[in-house]
C-alpha cells in the first residue's frame, strides 16, 4: 500500500472526526460568526458531543476502507478469505495513520488555528 492511498483513505474521515472544532473555525474565517459565538459552539460541540463527531469519522474511514477494498476487486467473503492478511494489515495501518492524523489534525493544527483566530485561549 502505498502512502498516496493512506492519505487517500484517512484524510475525510479525520476532517470528519475533527469538526467538532474545525467548523466554529471555519465560521470565524469566512466571516459568518463572531468569535464568542464560535467559542460557545466549540466548547458544547467539543464538551457534549466530541463522541458523535468521533464516530462520525470511524463510520467514514470504515466506507473508505470498503469502497477501498471494493475497487481492489474484494467483493465477496471467499475473496476476503484468500485475501485476509493483506485485509488485516491494511486496516491495521489505515487505523493508526488515521488516529495519529486526527491528534495532531485536531490537536496541533486546528488547536493553534483556533488560538490565533481568538476563539479559545492557550488551552482548549
Amino acid at each position: 500500500m502505498k502512502a498516496k492511498d493512506i492519505i487517500t483513505l484517512t484524510w475525510l474521515p479525520v476532517v470528519v472526526a475533527s469538526l467538532c472544532c474545525l467548523s466554529p473555525l471555519i465560521l470565524v474565517l469566512a466571516g459568518l460568526s463572531t468569535v464568542s459565538f464560535a467559542a460557545s459552539l466549540a466548547d458544547t460541540f467539543y464538551g457534549d458531543y466530541k463522541w458523535i463527531f468521533r464516530i462520525a469519522g470511524a463510520i467514514a474511514l470504515g466506507i473508505s476502507i470498503v469502497m477501498y477494498f471494493r475497487r481492489k476487486g474484494i467483493c465477496t467473503i471467499d475473496e476476503a478469505k484468500k485475501r485476509r492478511t493483506e485485509i488485516i494489515n491494511t486496516v491495521s495501518l489505515v487505523a493508526i495513520v488515521a488516529i495519529l492524523g486526527y491528534i495532531i489534525f485536531l490537536y496541533g493544527i486546528v488547536e493553534y488555528a483556533g488560538v490565533l483566530a481568538g476563539i479559545w485561549g492557550t488551552s482548549h
